[in-house]
């Protein structure tokens, strides 16, 4: 068996494991909750005035206009997940074990990856359903939603590998929930919820360099068949160097990380 065919079939296993981990522990439970309390939240408390606020009347114009953000906040949760299924990992031993065995050294992260971005999926497609009953809808041709699709699953690869380099990282369990903690914010400190304009000076030129911004601003125009612009190149090139970043700081902590 060739190298690669080694690691292609390695990785499926480990991915098979994490799947039977998250049918025990359903972290996908916590993926749908918080952004759905945050739809319902910010569209029947807070979406008749903020709907005023960005040139439209009432929920059903803020619903149209948040459910991107909650969308990208939902794919966002997903750095938590590796983060933890790595660290639990590392801290019970079962790494150590691994590393006894005629296993790729790859296939364990990789697993974790791919595991956590499959769960990911399944909340976005969840949390996507609930905004459709809520009134949702957007004018997407059949290439817009494909469009979108992609650009979520790019995303949520591209964080979960940075949500496993988080969970080799952590010194504990505990350590790995709380340092994806600030990523949680940027979809709040974009266009996610409100209109970059209505924001300070000082905060205007975060959320427009931070990538959240292009990101969720690329799932509208995607959604909601308007011009891509420079959003869509800069998403681009924000997957792409978060992806490299992610996998090569958690390949890097991975192979000098020692464990007992």
């Amino acid at each position: 068996m060739s190298t690669l065919a080694h690691t292609v079939s390695d990785s499926r296993t480990m991915l098979r494991r994490n799947l039977r981990h998250a049918v025990r522990y359903p972290i996908i439970t916590y993926l749908i909750a918080t952004p759905v309390i945050f739809l319902l939240l910010f569209v029947y408390v807070f979406g008749s005035t903020l709907g005023t606020g960005i040139g439209g009347t009432g929920t059903g114009a803020y619903l149209d206009y948040v459910v991107p953000g909650v969308l990208l906040l939902t794919v966002t949760g997903g750095v938590t997940a590796p983060a933890l299924s790595v660290s639990k990992d590392l801290t019970e031993g079962i790494i150590a074990r691994f590393r006894t065995m005629d296993i790729s050294r790859s296939a364990v992260l990789t697993g974790h990856v791919v595991g956590n971005l499959i769960q990911v999926l399944l909340a976005v497609a969840v949390v996507l359903a609930i905004a459709l009953l809520m009134g949702f809808r957007a004018p997407a041709g059949v290439l817009g939603w494909l469009g979108a699709a992609g650009l979520l699953a790019a995303i949520g690869y591209a964080l979960c590998w940075l949500g496993a380099a988080f969970g080799v990282f952590a010194k504990g369990v505990e350590s790995a929930s709380n340092l994806p903690m600030p990523l949680m914010l940027l979809p709040f400190l974009g266009s996610g919820f409100v209109p970059t304009e209505s924001m300070p000076g000082w905060l205007q030129w975060f959320a427009s360099y931070q990538p959240f911004t292009p990101f969720i601003e690329t799932l509208r125009a995607l959604l909601f068949d308007t011009e891509l612009g420079r959003d869509g190149w800069l998403s681009l090139a924000w997957i792409v160097a978060i992806s490299l970043a992610g996998w090569g700081w958690a390949r890097y902590l991975y192979e000098r990380k020692t464990v007992r």
